[in-house]
């Protein structure tokens, strides 16, 4: 149950990544995606079929005589499909296993809906249930019959007379076991007929969901169905191959030139139709899978920062965010998401065509082969299941070691000036050796589990390979099978054995997806879903006001009960200054994230400009990527200032020069390598102009810069009728101000009027 349950969870996971991309998601309505995925498997059936029959029909008067020598078999079974009745080719058991699937999947998904207090249609959950759950004990009697039958035929022979009646419920009609059908009009529909209906029925549920495919939803649907399309015809070639690969071997064996070399100019043909079908669904499954990738990095961006969750989810508090390298998840694990979904959906549902096309076939060449070969399959397949599980847990912390160990690299680039002042080499090289080696000690152990899992996907596979010999040699000697009969079950087991053995041919990667889809869910559900019960101190609680006022406000650290500054009232009217002092750690730069807006208060309110007429610039302004234009204009949009604007502010800060050295608005550079800490702070100035806020938050926003500067720029400020509170140690700060607040470090304050503060005296 825990494995199983386990699943269901990883489904969810994968649903919630998947399903908006092609249709917006809810909780509840996984069954509508299900639905819309069956409903394009019955357009592309209905596509083909209707294409295919055209160019036969097409092809039979332009050219009788070549497709009649050449394609008389597809051309026949074209015709049956037209002409003959269902229950007159279909057996009961041949049937079940077409209603198995879309039974099992219907009840899975009812029992899910239930099990979450999600309201289900009984008329359509209880025969489901029923359905599935009888078509499994079905299945396994088979199952178990046919393995007595293969390992001791003897016992099976005298022992269970009722094997003769499985039998015939998997090889005779369902008109000749049930002939009364065929009075009640089910005689009358044929195949073709049927997908008719599944085609119509498919367009219907499009054209019924019509309006929940805007916003460009419809083009990933059609990608699919061309994606699908080609996967049907591919296969569709494939299973016809079984058949030219059994004539032209018994042709060779029969020494008929006419007739081998006939069957070898059909061979190249499909050979030659396949190769472009095959390329193009290459290219349209890398154009899906770009445009997913892009749909999903844009979302999870917009996520990332709405609502400031880029802040309150803080990436260096891993413990508690569970949030580790949100750009290794955005950039890496999306692309390989988006390519590893996109893939094993792709190769998932060719297995599930190559299983169905050609299951029959060997089927019909040998009951015992096929019964084997789903027994030997299945155990396998379960087998790797279980021991493969180890594998995700082992990937998913060497996706977190290797963004860790990169994250440490990054650092050193970010802050290559000031470690080179520090002569830090050898500590970060300590520190980056201590990420390696992690990620390093991990990737052994990975190593040990694939080697072990190698082993057993090899043997599994070569063993595999002795089955066919083990079960048809003893009808060959006996001149029972001929040898074109051979090669044709030959190629037929190795469709089937390959559609059957996917989760043994992919263990190692469906380990690294489940890992990936993990990581980037638990992403995506924490920066969408913030509780504000949880994050309440990041939620601040502003009353908007032309001015800046705080009236009882307790400044305190986020999700602790540190407390650093109690029951605190102030005001500030236009052009006033208010400097903030008080020994470190008194939470000077925690009372500017609280005015600021980026954290609140347990107690009081806090009355301030809507945003964009705050603005806080720290000790270290913020550079952008980008042109110094971008820099200057930031967060503001560049069309609304001029040249010469942007010009004029750059000299009223006293950045005159920089124009000489950089007089192209418009180029890239580095610009925090490239300015020292002064230029940096006047531009965050020449910033602070062109934004034109009503109230200014300054943290040691000119600790780089010398007297004179300092005083040009608080000039400004003045002359523009802003408020400002500034935080600084400078004893030259205290002209600038109105009033300072003295900040104790014990939670108790005082106003004084600048001009009868001390910087020397308690």
């Amino acid at each position: 149950m825990a494995s199983l349950q386990s699943f269901r969870v990883q489904l969810t996971r994968l649903r919630r990544l998947s399903q908006p991309y092609f249709l917006p998601y809810s909780d509840s309505n996984g069954w509508q995606f299900a639905l819309l995925l069956l409903s394009l498997l019955f357009c592309v059936a209905g596509t083909v079929l209707g294409l295919l029959s055209g160019l036969m029909a097409l092809l039979g008067v332009v050219w009788p005589q070549l497709t009649s020598q050449y394609l008389g078999g597809v051309q026949g079974a074209i015709a049956s499909l037209w002409s003959l009745p269902i229950i007159d080719i279909v057996s009961w058991g041949q049937l079940s296993l077409g209603i198995y699937p879309v039974a099992l999947v219907i009840s899975l998904i009812c029992q899910d809906r239930l099990r979450r207090g999600f309201s289900t249609k009984a008329w359509l959950c209880f025969p489901s249930l029923i359905i599935s759950w009888g078509l499994t004990v079905q299945f396994a009697i088979s199952g178990l019959f046919a393995l007595v039958g293969v390992v001791a035929p003897a016992l099976a022979a005298n022992q269970f007379a009722m094997v003769i009646g499985l039998s015939r419920f998997w090889t005779v009609p369902i008109s000749t076991l049930t002939p009364f059908l065929k009075s009640s009009g089910l005689g009358l529909l044929c195949w073709g007929q049927f997908i008719l209906l599944l085609f119509a029925l498919g367009v219907g549920c499009f054209i019924a969901y019509r309006l929940r495919l805007r916003q460009r939803r419809w083009l990933p649907w059609l990608f699919l169905g061309l994606i699908i399309l080609m996967l049907l015809s591919v296969n569709g070639i494939n299973a016809g191959i079984t058949f030219i690969a059994r004539d032209l071997t018994n042709a060779l064996i029969s020494k008929d030139s006419d007739a081998s070399y006939r069957n070898l100019w059909v061979y190249g043909i499909c050979f030659a139709v396949a190769l472009p079908i095959r390329s193009f669904q290459f290219y349209f499954t890398q154009k899906l899978g770009l445009f997913w990738r892009e749909w999903l990095s844009l979302n999870l961006v917009d996520d990332y920062l709405r609502d400031r969750a880029y802040y309150v989810l803080n990436p260096n508090d891993e413990q508690a965010t569970n949030v580790d390298n949100p750009d290794q998840r955005i950039s890496e694990d999306v692309k390989d998401f988006t390519a590893q979904a996109l893939q094993f959906a792709i190769n998932i549902f060719d297995s599930i065509l190559t299983f169905s096309l050609n299951i029959l076939i060997l089927y019909s060449v040998s009951e015992s082969l096929t019964s084997a070969l789903l027994v030997y399959a299945s155990a396998v397949s379960i087998l790797m299941i279980v021991s493969g599980r180890k594998l995700v847990r082992l990937n998913n912390f060497q996706l977190r070691y290797e963004a860790d160990f990169r994250y440490g690299l990054v650092r050193i680039r970010d802050n290559a000036e000031s470690i080179a002042f520090y002569a830090g080499e050898q500590q970060e090289s300590k520190e980056v050796t201590r990420r390696l080696a992690t990620a390093v000690e991990n990737f052994n152990l990975l190593i040990v589990w694939e080697v072990l899992l190698r082993v057993l996907q090899r043997s599994s596979i070569y063993a595999s390979n002795f089955i066919p010999y083990l079960i048809l040699a003893a009808p060959i000697l006996a001149g029972e099978m001929d040898y074109g009969g051979f090669a044709q079950a030959n190629v037929a087991y190795n469709l089937v054995e390959s559609s059957l053995f996917f989760i043994v041919y992919n263990i190692e990667a469906l380990a690294r997806f489940s890992a990936s889809v993990n990581r980037l869910e638990g992403f995506q559900s924490n920066v969408s879903n913030l509780d504000p019960e949880e994050w309440s101190d990041f939620v601040p609680k502003i009353v908007p006001s032309d001015r800046l006022a705080l009236k009882g406000v307790t400044v305190k650290t986020p999700r602790t009960d540190n407390v650093l500054v109690r029951d605190l009232s102030f005001s500030l009217e236009p052009s006033e200054g208010l400097l903030v002092v008080g020994p470190s750690g008194c939470g000077k730069t925690s009372l500017l994230r609280v005015v600021s807006g980026l954290w609140g208060s347990p107690t009081g309110t806090v009355e301030s400009p809507g945003q964009g007429d705050l603005l806080f610039i720290p000790q270290k302004p913020y550079m952008a990527l980008g042109s110094l234009r971008e820099q200057l204009c930031y967060p503001l949009d560049q069309a609304r200032f001029s040249d010469d604007q942007l010009r004029a502010v750059l000299d009223q800060v006293m950045l005159g020069k920089l124009m000489q050295r950089y007089p192209d608005l418009d180029i890239k550079q580095d610009w925090p390598r490239l300015l020292s800490l002064g230029e940096q702070q006047r531009l965050a100035f020449a910033r602070l102009l062109l934004n034109s806020p009503k109230v200014v938050v300054l943290d040691e926003a000119t600790s780089a810069l010398d007297v004179e500067t300092e005083s040009r720029l608080y000039d400004l400020l003045r002359d523009r009728e802003v408020s400002f509170i500034s935080v600084g140690h400078r004893p030259t700060l205290k002209s600038f101000h109105d009033t300072v607040l003295d900040l104790s470090g014990t939670g108790e304050w005082r106003l004084i009027p600048a001009a009868s503060y001390d910087f020397g005296r308690p």
